[in-house]
């Protein structure tokens, strides 16, 4: 049985990151095929995502390693450095995005889920927001799907719960639209998320 003193946890900033790329995006390839994301990537794509973090000093990687094997990662940026598409929505609704950072993704591979590695990764997300200084919020995306999606697990638990512990409040008006292509797709769709946002003040 898989315990938490088997993990070892990181953050991993900038130019470090270069080394963990390949890994990561297999990973992330991985665990976003599974529902909600349902996402048919490409490692081209996600290793050119992850080049985002690694040329940001600001950013940040969580890494959740079971020996020399990165079981799990989180990712965080400031706001200000992600793409249009996450900006507008904010900037739309009045929000300075220099003052907010932006909580990216989570993967965790299932053999270690349930060790609150979840909680661990938005602690360590939101320390390095706070050591980075000047930020007032800390926010992510969800997607949305409908609840009788096809291939919704009949045993899905959403982590809504998580991330109202957290701090977290979703904002239904506030949402983003981002392409991807699903697993059952011939072509990219947009896909409907909606901003999570806390406050630092």
């Amino acid at each position: 049985m898989t315990q938490s003193s088997d993990i070892t946890v990181n953050r991993v900033s900038g130019s470090a990151l270069q080394q963990y790329i390949p890994a990561l995006a297999q990973l992330r390839i991985e665990i976003f095929r599974d529902f909600p994301y349902l996402y048919d990537g490409t490692t081209e794509y996600e290793e050119q995502y992850l080049r985002t973090y690694s040329a940001c000093e600001q950013a940040v990687i969580v890494l959740a390693m079971a020996g020399d094997q990165i079981v799990g990662a989180s990712t965080g940026i400031p706001m200000a450095f992600e793409t249009e598409e996450f900006k507008a929505p904010l900037i739309s609704a009045g929000y300075d995005v220099n003052r907010v950072f932006y909580c990216a993704e989570s993967v965790l591979r299932a053999p270690y889920r349930g060790l609150g590695l979840g909680w661990r990764f938005f602690d360590e997300r939101e320390a390095h927001a706070r050591e980075l200084g000047g930020f007032d919020y800390s926010c992510f995306c969800a997607v949305e799907r409908p609840q009788d999606h096809p291939r919704r697990p009949a045993n899905y638990q959403p982590l809504d719960s998580l991330w109202h512990k957290r701090g977290y409040k979703k904002q239904p008006g506030l949402v983003t639209h981002y392409v991807w292509k699903d697993l059952d797709e011939a072509d990219k769709s947009a896909k409907t998320m909606t901003y999570w946002i806390k406050s630092f003040r």
